[in-house]
């Protein structure tokens, strides 16, 4: 790993945050315009230098994808965003089913329990009965469906570890608030600031908690790379 690129990255990445942030907390539409495209390609470089592997850029960035989608107030736009998230989740599946695979058993601190999943299961379940009659009838199935997935998404990283567990949470969190927008439910004061500094919180925290869970095995990472070079 190169540290130095890897410390110029994440002074970058925490740059861009702030002025994304302030530009909505001041409702500045330009200065979120400009730099929200940035947050996940520099969060995907920094990833990238640290020795993260492709799924976990991947997810990174069509996460991005959705950040550019999702600046158009378009309905297509929007479930085409949605779309891009949904496949960013996919990798992290993937991702999380083949870092437990490697590791051979959960890292020290995953124990993602019934109780957890139980959890999950509640919310979703619950968001999706309160969300539905006011969303639009043409997004009321693509929502629920992108829920399920981001739910699974959720529970797969509290099984990584507290870091990837405490992203897919806040992943959950920033979603619903989108959501309720949709619905027409009341919204917070400066509700987009509050969805993203939620959702740069989450792709930090599994970011880090993918980057963690890989480095926590001897040679785990050598390995993971080993593997998806014969699987290339």
């Amino acid at each position: 790993m190169n540290a130095r690129h890897a410390r110029v990255l994440l002074v970058a990445l925490g740059l861009v945050t702030v002025v994304d942030l302030v530009s909505l907390a001041a409702g500045y539409d330009t200065g979120h315009t400009v730099a929200k495209p940035l947050l996940m390609p520099l969060l995907a470089l920094y990833a990238r230098v640290c020795g993260g592997p492709r799924l976990l850029v991947a997810a990174l960035l069509f996460g991005w994808g959705g950040d550019v989608l999702l600046l158009f107030d378009a309905e297509p736009a929007f479930l085409a965003g949605m779309a891009s998230f949904a496949a960013g989740h996919v990798c992290y599946l993937l991702l999380f089913r083949q870092t437990t695979a490697l590791a051979g058993k959960r890292p020290p601190r995953a124990r993602a329990t019934w109780p957890t999943a139980a959890a999950y299961a509640l919310a979703l379940v619950t968001t999706v009965v309160l969300l539905w009659p006011g969303l639009p009838a043409d997004l009321r199935v693509p929502v629920a469906g992108y829920s399920l997935l981001l739910t699974a998404m959720a529970y797969g990283a509290a099984r990584l570890g507290l870091l990837a567990g405490a992203g897919g949470a806040l992943f959950m969190l920033s979603d619903t608030l989108i959501a309720t927008g949709v619905a027409d439910w009341p919204q917070l004061p400066r509700p987009d600031f509050w969805i993203m500094v939620t959702y740069i919180a989450a792709q930090y925290l599994l970011a880090r908690g993918v980057l963690g869970a890989l480095g926590a095995q001897p040679a785990l990472l050598a390995t993971y790379r080993e593997r998806r070079t014969l699987t290339t």
